[in-house]
């Protein structure tokens, strides 16, 4: 069975009624539309010869362009226009900030996390981890069971160490 680029490329054998369902379907197609033209002993109309004639393959045809779509700017699009236009920053007003600079941070206030306990705990450093998911305990009531199971598994490996 002919594909249909041996139809419409490669001369195949076929009626003018197959290539007429072929332009039905892809009416884009060019090279179809000449292919049809030429079955049916008819001269092609200027576009479609101009066509042929930039590109012997059949190129897409051309259609009409829409000026409003190619030009339509999405809300982000509107955004960046407008931030890059005159190197537009956001800076906050007089008594919008909030003024930290006599924040004083407590050397003992450690950050401690599940995160940094586990770190200690990969790099074999028991006593900072149970250290840590103590103080996690004590932050976070809720999970104060989970946190002493860790303890005691930590516990427990490190005297098998």
């Amino acid at each position: 069975m002919a594909t249909l680029y041996d139809i419409i490329y490669k001369n195949t054998q076929a009626s003018s009624n197959d290539i007429e369902q072929i332009v039905a379907r892809y009416p884009w197609w060019s090279a179809a539309r000449l292919r049809l033209y030429r079955t049916k002993g008819e001269k092609s109309d200027a576009r479609t010869r101009l066509i042929a004639s930039l590109h012997p393959l059949g190129a897409i045809g051309r259609e009409s362009v829409d000026i409003q779509k190619l030009t339509f700017l999405t809300a982000d699009d509107r955004i960046d226009k407008f931030l890059h236009r005159d190197n537009y920053r956001i800076v906050a007003e007089d008594g919008d900030a909030e003024d930290i600079s006599e924040v004083k941070i407590d050397d003992e206030e450690e950050m401690v996390s599940e995160e940094l306990a586990e770190i200690y705990l990969n790099q074999g450093l028991y006593d900072e981890a149970i250290d840590t998911y103590r103080r996690l305990s004590l932050l976070n009531s809720e999970k104060s069971i989970y946190f002493a199971g860790l303890i005691a598994k930590i516990e427990e490996k490190k005297v098998n160490n």
